[in-house]
């Protein structure tokens, strides 16, 4: 590798001729060949979000690498929540980097390495390291469950294991329009919720979801409503056929019953249109003030009724941020928790941040024993910076 620098192209063609669950060994190799690096690997948070989980490359010798490393605050917490390179003395002569793997704001994980002597020019070419590595670890993690093996740090429910495969395989995306970021804190008994997005060329699409009853019926039941909205989504319909199609497919396969609120974001001008079908209304921060946006709540996807889904419309403007929620939020010993209070408090935190602030708060009201999962999804709306932003006519929420 010439000058020293890091070759993209060379590496993603090591990358691509190694085994997919060698991601961190190709890295590895590179760091060290270009700079002697010792004791290489990455670190990830399991799926509770408590804790990490170290996957060191091949050959390494890091210290108990199968271990998982309680992560609230600690030194790589601060490193995920700041996105900043951390370096310090490793006490042998050496100094130990922890740099964030981050892709489109979803934090993959940590790259942790030691070298002899590290300038900026070093730490710089690490930072794009771990700029390949996540990259790399987004493709890779298609072959190879070696990833969803590593961040079961307890038993995992078959429950459980459908509602995880059910959400998008990243968490938090970020784009010049917005951010959003997402958190589902299951109960024991898994109770149904699930959260999904996806960009098209000119619009956003959200869905939060709580399909009723708990453990493996209701993770089927939301397979069942998941799986009709996404095919709805993907021949084109907007939200109104896609709540159409899901609450059809449930009257058609299951007797249950879900809530759920559909949004398609005009990445152009922040115009929404939305379905609520028996869902908690959504936050809105605005102006450094948090509201409850006073949403018309049609029936439960599931439920015969003679009246159709209404599709409802909401104006968003550059710097609103709108908090989604699902009922396990609210309900039971969460109710103490002041949402609104924490919204307006964490105005200033990453989404990312902030959905683990609200989960976080309503864990600890019910003193880790959720009777019902907890769901949030947070949009930051930035307006379109590709052109001047504009708005479309139409009620404001």
């Amino acid at each position: 590798m010439r000058g020293g620098d890091l070759e993209l192209g060379e590496l993603l063609a090591a990358a691509e001729a190694a085994p997919p669950s060698e991601s961190v060994d190709v890295v590895a190799h590179d760091l060290q060949k270009r700079f002697g690096a010792e004791r290489v690997s990455f670190l990830f948070v399991d799926l509770v979000g408590q804790r990490l989980v170290r996957l060191a490359a091949a050959g390494g010798d890091a210290a108990d690498p199968d271990e998982p490393i309680d992560l609230l605050g600690s030194v790589y917490d601060g490193v995920l929540q700041s996105q900043r390179q951390y370096v310090e003395p490793d006490g042998q002569g050496g100094r130990r980097i922890i740099t964030p793997v981050t892709n489109r704001g979803d934090c993959i994980g940590l790259l942790e390495v030691t070298l002899q002597s590290a300038d900026d020019t070093v730490l710089r070419q690490v930072r794009d390291a771990a700029h390949a590595l996540a990259y790399i670890i987004v493709t890779d993690r298609r072959f190879t469950d070696l990833y969803h093996l590593g961040r079961r740090t307890t038993k995992t429910s078959l429950a459980a294991e459908i509602q995880h495969q059910l959400l998008p395989s990243a968490p938090c995306c970020e784009a010049s329009q917005f951010t959003l970021a997402a958190g589902l804190v299951p109960a024991d008994d898994i109770g149904g919720d699930t959260y999904d997005y996806t960009l098209d060329r000119d619009t956003l699409h959200l869905s939060i979801t709580d399909a009723m009853g708990h453990d493996t019926n209701s993770a089927l039941l939301a397979t069942l409503l998941v799986g009709a909205l996404r095919r709805a989504r993907r021949s084109g319909c907007d939200a109104l056929k896609q709540a159409t199609h899901a609450h059809q497919a449930m009257l058609s396969h299951s007797s249950g019953l879900a809530t759920g609120q559909l949004f398609c974001v005009d990445l152009e001008t922040g115009f929404c249109e939305l379905v609520n079908a028996g869902h908690p209304r959504p936050l809105r921060l605005r102006d450094n003030a948090v509201e409850e946006i006073p949403l018309a709540v049609d029936l439960p996807f599931g439920v015969a009724a003679p009246a159709p889904y209404r599709l409802q419309e909401l104006q968003l403007q550059p710097g609103d941020r709108l908090v989604l929620l699902t009922d396990g939020m609210q309900e039971r010993g969460a109710a103490a928790v002041d949402l609104a209070s924490i919204v307006h408090d964490t105005r200033a935190m990453h989404p990312r941040e902030a959905v683990r602030s609200l989960t976080a708060a309503v864990l600890a009201a019910c003193h880790g024993d959720l009777q019902d999962d907890a769901t949030v999804l947070i949009l930051d709306w930035h307006g379109d910076h590709r052109g001047s932003p504009g708005t479309r006519p139409g009620p404001q929420g």
